[in-house]
């Protein structure tokens, strides 16, 4: 598995996750009170003891290599790396990615300069823990080409995966990336066959969806991209190699979920506050690994809390909170309610009493209401405030804050006046 590179795609400008992506890449959004996006894909390599990796950026992407360069340094003892390659135009090339087969193109010399035995494909904006080394053992024994992990998604979703259909022994007959119409979609339900192939059993009416974690011989994937001017994986590579190459489904069906929009990002996130949740941050064989930031615990004075996650290095006072999460070095003052509520915290401690010359103090002032709400870092609201959306508006724009799909969002940096009401 040493021998394996991995190519993480920084994805594009994230425009469906905004304003969360204002200042910085997709990967690089916090999630979870204390992890960032990039850590998940980072972290199910290092697992499959693949340590050579590559990081694929174009758009927003100074703190995206901030947080890399400060959290994986590996022993000078080991050959392992965590590289990044940021979109650069040269004499030869002169422009930007124009898709996921474009970068791995434009960066396949890098890629390939370690002599892979196999390329690892991984998105940089999903949320799950997979066995990398069980999936890669499977393309090995089975002598595939491209493996692709698989797994069901209910016909609501299928419209935003490559949907694709099995033989018996778990090949890849038909791939449809995004199918959208109505006939389409009643094609490629599970049928009988590929229901038998996947190996385990998925709800009444699901289709077979591509994850976007690909393995390619080293071989197969130069030979699908040079020379070649195909832009997109799901679009063009794939349907195009299913004719000539060994293309084989990895079966998966524990917890994924692609973060693509605020609401997915939201949900992403309470789904993690649940008794059980369905994603086990507490297995010590599959750790998500992150920026070291070496906090004290949380300090909770009078506070009632329910179904919840609190960051480290939060002091949270007199404040009722209820499934949220809570981030590092978050502060929450007495009288204020937390419900459904995302806070990412702050990038550094200030005196209690604001930086100075009146200025709201970071965090969430007192006897402040928040209901199904992102607030990004270092973002100051006032005291008094009423974060809730009574009026249930799906979407408004206002410089200090963002409603998308119902959720308010406070951008990082935002000041919320005292006695807002939004």
């Amino acid at each position: 598995m040493e021998k394996v590179v991995t190519a993480i795609l920084g994805g594009g400008q994230g425009t469906r996750l905004w304003p969360l992506t204002r200042h910085r890449a997709k990967p690089a959004v916090p999630i979870g009170g204390k992890f960032r996006l990039i850590d998940i894909p980072i972290s199910n390599s290092i697992h499959a003891n693949i340590d050579r990796i590559f990081v694929i950026t174009q758009f927003n992407s100074a703190s995206l290599h901030r947080h890399i360069n400060q959290t994986y340094r590996f022993s000078v003892f080991s050959n392992g790396y965590v590289n990044i390659l940021a979109a650069e135009l040269t004499a030869e090339r002169k422009d930007w990615y124009l898709g996921t087969a474009d970068a791995v193109r434009q960066c396949l010399p890098r890629l390939l300069e370690p002599n892979p035995p196999e390329v690892l494909i991984l998105s940089g904006d999903q949320l799950y823990l997979m066995n990398i080394s069980e999936m890669l053992q499977t393309h090995r024994a089975r002598g595939a080409d491209l493996t692709i992990a698989v797994k069901p998604v209910s016909r609501a979703e299928a419209s935003g995966f490559g949907i694709l259909r099995l033989d018996p022994s778990g090949r890849i007959t038909e791939f449809y990336e995004k199918p959208k119409t109505k006939e389409e979609l009643d094609t490629l339900a599970l049928d009988e066959q590929t229901q038998a192939a996947l190996g385990f059993p998925a709800p009444p009416g699901s289709y077979l969806a591509s994850m976007g974690i690909y393995v390619f011989r080293q071989e197969v994937l130069r030979e699908l991209l040079v020379g070649s001017t195909t832009l997109d994986f799901g679009r063009e590579v794939i349907p195009q190699a299913l004719g000539t190459y060994k293309v084989y489904a990895y079966p998966y069906d524990g917890y994924w979920t692609d973060i693509g929009t605020i609401p997915s990002f939201h949900q992403a996130n309470l789904d993690l506050t649940l008794p059980l949740p369905p994603l086990n941050l507490y297995d010590p064989e599959l750790r998500i690994f992150t920026h070291p930031r070496f906090l004290p615990g949380t300090k909770v004075n009078e506070c009632y809390v329910r179904y919840s996650v609190l960051g480290e290095g939060s002091i949270l006072s007199g404040s009722r909170i209820s499934d949220s999460i809570i981030g590092i070095r978050s502060v929450v003052r007495a009288g204020s309610v937390i419900e459904r509520t995302v806070m990412m915290g702050a990038d550094n401690w200030e005196p209690e009493g604001g930086a100075g010359d009146g200025q709201i103090p970071r965090g969430i002032g007192h006897d402040c209401h928040v209901r199904n709400a992102i607030i990004d870092f270092n973002a100051r609201i006032g005291d008094g405030c009423r974060l809730v959306n009574a009026e249930g508006v799906e979407n408004a724009d206002s410089e200090q804050w963002t409603i998308r799909d119902g959720i308010i969002v406070v951008p990082k940096n935002a000041v919320i006046p005292p006695g807002t009401v939004i």
